[in-house]
């Protein structure tokens, strides 16, 4: 576990410039798990570094595939071909990443292996079981702790069933899991999702091969399916930055009055995008140039200007295109002029932390009044950029890399500076991020 490390951030000037953040998490991940699978060898520039991603690289190897970094930062995964993947002769640590557990779990729970997973204490305390039941329905077994946390064993089918599976709750990750276990499963594999979510493992399949359909069903709600057992060919993938991680150098730039910052090849993928549509809605001056697509994924220019925000009510069918993003739209929403409510945020209760405790704490402690729903609401009270919360406090962040990163925001514009207890985690997804933001104008440094 990294050394914790406490962060202050102090009130900053306009922030300026051009930027490329870190590359998707998301797709980094998922780029290096169906390469593995893929036959001959998979190209991909722009992977992000984090930590949490190179678990994953770390991962594949012990599963069977290469996956070497050139010079040159372009990674080159040799992979095994789909049901090729071969039994670990260690622990796979996952480090931070429920991502990177999750869809993992889900692609060697159709391989005749065992497989042993652990995590650090925060993915330790994450539960599993919300994927352990459909997978053990396709035939994989499991032995875990008390509600499914890791450290698990996984005992993978040697004769995978298909299934037809309907998301309770929706979750990317769990149709992502499904979804990677029925490519070695013979048959249709089919996921049901009342609300969409991420598709970035429904574009790679398709980018590497595999045959996935999606069908609107009478209810409304959309079925995802993909027939096993094809054969997935290495491809060329451009990870565009990660438009999570994109959302702390926007919003940080929207609260400082007279900023613009240009941040270059975001992902903008509509099941990503709820983030950047509720900051257009609050009045954000965002600016989306030289739209194109990269390997099946909408990718934009963000122009990005400090003005004024102004509350405004987030619907709850929004929340799977920006469960990451509430943080930091927290933070946003206290310099705004009057009230957001956040509406249906029961997910955030099971990420790195309980977000929504950890946010509204955070918050009440920087001096701006909020209010948590018993319907897993959040209401925050702003302020407007006239009359800027106090800050002053320091904010536990519970190894929760976007708690740390937000609050770091937050200290920007607000009176007094802010202090985070930790932010060693914040390389699991955005490597670089103080130096990044410091040579755009931000004042952050070691407490």
């Amino acid at each position: 576990m990294p050394q914790a490390k406490p962060l202050r951030s102090s009130a900053a000037g306009a922030l300026t410039g051009t930027a490329r953040v870190p590359g998707d998490k998301s797709i980094s991940h998922r780029s290096l798990m169906l390469g593995a699978v893929a036959v001959g060898e998979t190209v991909v520039h722009g992977l992000l570094e984090g930590e949490d991603v190179l678990h994953t690289a770390a991962a594949m190897r012990a599963l069977g595939a290469r996956a070497d970094r050139d010079d040159d930062g372009v990674w080159r995964i040799h992979g095994v071909g789909v049901g090729g993947l071969g039994e670990p002769a260690q622990v796979l640590d996952m480090g931070n990443s429920g991502t990177a557990a999750r869809l993992l779990i889900g692609l060697v729970a159709a391989h005749p292996v065992t497989t042993f997973f652990t995590g650090d204490a925060s993915l330790n305390k994450r539960p599993m079981a919300r994927i352990i039941g459909p997978l053990e329905r396709m035939g994989a077994s499991f032995v875990s702790r008390a509600g499914g946390r890791l450290p698990l064993a996984v005992v993978g089918s040697a004769q995978p069933v298909p299934i037809e599976y309907r998301l309770p709750v929706a979750s990317a990750q769990v149709k992502s899991a499904v979804l990677l276990a029925g490519l070695n499963t013979p048959g249709v594999t089919t996921v049901i999702e009342a609300e969409p979510t991420r598709d970035h493992t429904e574009l790679m399949l398709r980018h590497f091969g595999a045959d996935v359909r999606t069908e609107r069903l009478e209810d409304g709600a959309l079925a995802v399916s993909v027939t096993g057992q094809p054969e997935l060919t290495g491809r060329t993938i451009h990870v565009p930055a990660d438009p999570s991680s994109a959302a702390f150098p926007a919003v940080a730039a929207l609260l400082r009055p007279g900023s613009e910052l240009l941040l270059t090849d975001v992902g903008m993928n509509p099941r990503r995008t709820g983030l950047y549509d509720t900051l257009v809605e609050m009045g954000a001056d965002i600016v989306f140039e030289n739209r194109r697509d990269q390997a099946g994924e909408p990718v934009a220019d963000l122009r990005v200007r400090g003005g004024a925000l102004k509350g405004v009510v987030v619907p709850p069918d929004r929340a799977p295109s920006m469960i990451d993003e509430y943080p930091i739209l927290a933070v946003a929403a206290a310099f705004a002029e009057g009230t957001t409510t956040m509406l249906g945020l029961k997910e955030l209760r099971v990420k790195e932390s309980d977000r929504l405790a950890m946010i509204a704490d955070g918050l009440t402690r920087c001096g701006v009044r909020v209010e948590v729903g018993a319907d897993d609401s959040l209401t925050v009270h702003g302020t407007g950029l006239a009359g800027r919360p106090r800050g002053g406090a320091t904010v536990a962040t519970a190894m929760d890399h976007r708690i740390a990163m937000s609050f770091l925001v937050f200290g920007m514009a607000s009176a007094e500076p802010v202090q985070v207890d930790d932010g060693a985690f914040i390389d699991t997804s955005f490597p670089g991020f103080v130096t990044l933001m410091n040579r755009l104008g931000a004042r952050i440094s070691e407490a």
